[in-house]
């Protein structure tokens, strides 16, 4: 057996949280493999390949990507098919294993044929090639004075009917629903959603935090991009973000660019709720392009420095891969452990996956694993080898 020594695991299990700095060895079988994650005894020098105290972490998951290379998930059509692979290949160099491509606010027949390009390309998949998860629809149960970016004659009144005139079919295949909660009729979806195994988000929302605690209570796991299109943590008016980190089991999405929330709010997110924040890319259209002015439907965008705006001036989201928002997350908090796990093991816990790291690392090919070096103010990745 080929041995690795001297890694760290980043936020490896609850137990070891007040030993951020514990090693560990990882052996690896004839077929690269990893067939044991073993923890080192303090100031052990154990035999193996050194890794100079290297993370070693499965490959990011992005619950919250709206496209790339120029693909729209809601505009997908037939014709798209082979770029929508190129964009999974992309997407695995830019070492994100797998991802809920999400669906914002559009008609309900470009929604559903898009959710069948989806599934055309869902059964595709090989090795080498960024994983389709079920989708994430980011609308369109949306309150309208917080929409965004989002169009305004696509959104909708919750109900069961509205539902699945949208679904209808595809109900197996939607990962993650982001909706209003406060809205009326909201209720009676977040409960069919429930009953499907949908996992339900809060986002684009004015709810309060009496609102968004009964939208926890319900079954509610999830914010999306928080502290964007939502109530501020204010001192007499704590909001949403304040109720699920208050709750200690809602997911904090949160877009880590330094835009979209400043970085001195991400780093306060993240100590007041380590365990709950999942980093997403809420990455557009133009996706792996360069700057410059590209269309979301009939509308002009414009990107500049990774960020995507409307005419308006609407921050609309990002082109920025995943990894560097670790990358910002970590060289803004001094904390890369917390950042790795951000965009790499709390996305699986939203998904179910609730392994301690070293049982979910068991099993992987150590070629489909990230190796991160470097220190926080200089944090890179790779893949391992």
């Amino acid at each position: 057996m080929r041995w690795l020594s001297n890694l760290r695991l980043p936020n490896a299990a609850p137990s070891h949280a007040s030993q951020p700095n514990r090693r560990w060895r990882v052996g690896l079988d004839g077929h690269g493999q990893i067939a044991a994650v073993e923890p080192l005894a303090p100031g052990s020098a154990a035999a193996g390949e050194n890794w100079q105290g290297d993370w070693l972490s499965p490959a990011a998951v992005d619950l919250q990507i709206n496209g790339g290379l120029g693909l729209a998930f809601p505009e997908l059509t037939p014709a798209d098919l082979p770029k929508l692979l190129e964009l999974l290949e992309q997407l695995w160099a830019d070492g994100v294993e797998a991802i809920s491509p999400t669906l914002v606010t559009c008609g309900v027949a470009p929604l559903r044929q898009a959710l069948a390009v989806l599934r055309q390309a869902r059964a595709e998949h090989r090795q080498g090639r960024c994983q389709l998860l079920g989708a994430h629809l980011e609308g369109p149960f949306l309150e309208p004075s917080r929409r965004g970016a989002h169009p305004a004659q696509h959104l909708a009144a919750p109900s069961r009917a509205a539902l699945l005139e949208r679904i209808g079919g595809f109900e197996a295949e939607i990962e993650l629903m982001t909706l209003a909660p406060e809205l009326p009729g909201a209720g009676e979806v977040i409960e069919a959603l429930r009953e499907l195994g949908i996992l339900v988000s809060l986002g684009h929302s004015a709810a309060d935090e009496a609102q968004a605690s009964a939208a926890f209570a319900a079954g509610v796991t999830m914010l999306t991009h928080s502290l964007n299109a939502m109530p501020d943590m204010h001192r007499r008016a704590p909001g949403p973000v304040a109720a699920a980190a208050l709750r200690g089991d809602v997911a904090l999405g949160l877009i880590a660019d330094g835009v979209h929330v400043a970085p001195t709010m991400a780093v306060l997110l993240q100590r007041l709720a380590p365990g709950q924040l999942v980093l997403v890319s809420d990455a557009l259209a133009p996706y792996g392009l360069p700057d410059g002015t590209y269309r979301w439907d009939d509308r002009p965008l414009t990107v500049e420095g990774g960020s995507c705006r409307l005419e308006d001036g609407t921050l609309a989201g990002v082109t920025l891969p995943l990894l560097e928002a670790a990358c910002r997350l970590a060289r803004w908090s001094g904390e890369p452990e917390r950042a790795i796990a951000a965009a790499t093991l709390h996305p699986r816990r939203v998904l179910g996956d609730e392994r301690p790291l070293p049982e979910l690392l068991l099993g992987l090919p150590l070629a489909e694993t990230l190796r991160w070096s470097g220190t926080a103010e200089a944090l890179r990745w790779q893949r391992s080898a």
